[in-house]
């Protein structure tokens, strides 16, 4: 039977090498069917096997009967310790799984969702607070290392309504546009000023041999290097630590706008967006 690859029926999109396997299949003489519908039909019975085996297992995991109250039935946890821990000033107590850091105990178990999880790989510092007053990654932290410690979250450095200097810095020069990574960039900045005033170098201090706890900005910036700000809001935030860490008032780079500078605008003439 001469092949009839002119009327090839159902338009079916081969992939090159099923077009390249089709070209050198022999004449399928006597057969009354030509070579693409064979490799047509091929295909199409080899996706039915399939799916009706996969329709098969569904079917039977759908017949198999749930344990008791499994839909509602809460993780047990395992490896349960007890850890006695003082966070932003206030006693806690927690029973937890060995395994639990405490960017999760924070958030999920103690409500402090102000500490962001970002990376969760302890690349990004999204997740620091401080522990005794040194700033530490909490995704990599494990809760049960925590017992009789202290643990200062963002929500813990403000006193009352009186903000942290180095929060009301941020807010001054404009450190943060989205304010996800903002938490533990303050955090990581206080961690930074208590490490320059006990005297620690960096990777960048010319001369370790000299104990100085005034900062450069090259300073402030490679040691807020471990936090990421994926707006790119840097230079203002070099900009809150340094005056922070120095105390010299620096000029504001913004200002909000007057009632009067308001109400002139509304008055002014020019082009409108249409």
């Amino acid at each position: 039977m001469p092949h009839d690859d002119e009327n090839p029926g159902p338009s079916v999109q081969l992939s090159a090498d099923e077009d390249a396997l089709l070209k050198e299949m022999p004449q399928l003489d006597g057969v009354g069917q030509t070579r693409r519908t064979f490799m047509m039909g091929s295909s199409a019975a080899g996706i039915g096997v399939f799916a009706a085996q996969l329709l098969a297992h569904e079917s039977a995991l759908a017949e198999m009967p749930l344990a008791e109250a499994a839909l509602s039935a809460p993780d047990k946890p395992q490896n349960l310790v007890q850890v006695a821990v003082q966070i932003n000033g206030r006693p806690h107590t927690l029973a937890l799984d060995s395994r639990v850091v405490l960017l999760d105990a924070l958030r999920e178990r103690l409500g402090y969702t102000g500490t962001k999880k970002g990376c969760d790989q302890g690349q990004c510092g999204a997740c620091t607070v401080l522990v005794d007053g040194q700033r530490v990654l909490s995704c990599l932290t494990l809760t049960a290392t925590l017992e009789g410690r202290t643990v200062t979250t963002i929500e813990g450095l403000a006193q009352d309504e009186n903000l942290h200097p180095v929060q009301a810095a941020f807010i001054k020069h404009d450190a943060f546009q989205c304010g996800y990574c903002t938490p533990g960039q303050i955090c990581s900045a206080v961690g930074l000023l208590g490490e320059a005033q006990r005297g620690h170098v960096s990777h960048v201090t010319q001369d370790v041999r000299r104990t100085t706890t005034r900062l450069s900005d090259d300073e402030i910036r490679e040691r807020m290097s471990g936090n990421i700000c994926r707006c790119g809001a840097y230079p203002g935030i070099v900009a809150a630590v340094q005056e922070a860490h120095s105390g010299q008032q620096t000029a504001h780079h913004w200002a909000y706008a007057t009632d009067t500078q308001l109400a002139a605008a509304k008055l002014e003439q020019g082009h409108e967006t249409v």
